[in-house]
């Protein structure tokens, strides 16, 4: 299978899957700068490129598109029109028309789009969805969802200009999914400068309420860490992660129920190679596609809601 990869920053996550499946994908990386795209692609054993256009002319099965979030909906529409398949980078869009554009595209295409909602292949998360779609704790009634971390992404802004899309976008995909759209959001901040803030969110829905947190406030010894504490009727469940370094995630998951508590076995798991492998194998045409365009836009909806209230972007 060959792969276009778009873009040499966070495209390096993805390299480093792709990496580890030599032999079952083909790789070329493509930048706009030439000696940082060889560098980039050098590590990873790839071939490297800074002809675009040859993403979408080549004869590449799959364009993977990790370029800033103003090129996503227009390169995925380009890479449909090339009769190729596409994974981009969350968010899909940066407005509802673009989005739903790209998800109308995708269903009339005979090719397959994927969203990196990476989020959604964390075991603890997957549980969560489990939990509530099978009744096993009873009705969720309260959910609170936070991320705090450090700039472990040089060059990389966190401030309220990006932190809506960037780091609450995957947590109220959680909560769409598992409360649904809300009738009520209420949004606190605090901005210590242009890339560093903290944002609180509270959504209330009939008969529950969720609370999101993020913060990019932490020292560089705390790494990045987050988790969920979800609220049922009959029970509790809580996740807890932490992600150093080295990028390798590692978590717990416990339920608190009447009679017990009871630490929950999570399998192993990186939900990028997680994610990657999702989309291989939907190209081999092995399981459905759990990251489509339609898939992905209620969350987005609600994270562009967010957004309006903190930056008045529309």
């Amino acid at each position: 299978m060959k792969i276009a990869l778009l873009g040499t920053g966070f495209g390096q996550a993805h390299a480093a899957v792709y990496a580890a499946r030599r032999g079952e994908v083909e790789v070329v990386m493509f930048g706009r700068n030439p000696d940082k795209t060889a560098e980039a692609a050098g590590k990873f054993g790839f071939a490297s490129s800074t002809d675009m256009d040859q993403a979408f002319e080549g004869d590449f099965d799959l364009v993977d598109i990790c370029l800033p979030l103003p090129l996503h909906a227009e390169y995925v529409l380009r890479a449909l029109e090339a009769d190729k398949h596409a994974l981009v980078e969350l968010p899909l869009a940066g407005t509802m028309d673009d989005a739903r554009c790209v998800a109308e595209a995708a269903e009339r295409s005979g090719k397959q789009v994927f969203v990196d909602m990476f989020e959604r292949f964390i075991p603890a998360n997957r549980a969560l969805i489990d939990a509530v779609r099978d009744g096993t704790y009873g009705r969720l009634e309260q959910l609170t969802l936070w991320n705090r971390t450090a700039h472990l992404w040089p060059g990389v802004s966190l401030g309220l200009e990006t932190l809506p899309l960037e780091a609450m976008h995957s947590d109220m995909d959680i909560v769409t999914r598992t409360l649904g759209r809300p009738h009520s959001i209420d949004v606190a901040t605090v901005a210590r400068d242009g890339d560093n803030a903290a944002i609180e969110a509270t959504l209330r829905f009939d008969g529950a309420f969720a609370r999101d947190s993020v913060s990019s406030l932490m020292p560089m010894s705390w790494g990045a860490r987050g988790g969920y504490t979800a609220t049922f009727s009959d029970g509790v469940l809580e996740a807890v992660s932490s992600v150093g370094f080295d990028g390798k995630p590692s978590g717990t998951l416990t339920a608190y129920t009447a009679d017990a508590v009871r630490e929950l076995d999570l399998p192993p798991a990186d939900q990028y190679t997680a994610m990657i492998d999702h989309v291989l194998a939907c190209l081999r045409g092995e399981t459905d596609n759990e990251i489509a365009p339609a898939t992905v836009l209620d969350a987005l909806q609600l994270t562009l809601d967010i957004d309006h209230r903190i930056n008045g972007n529309t």
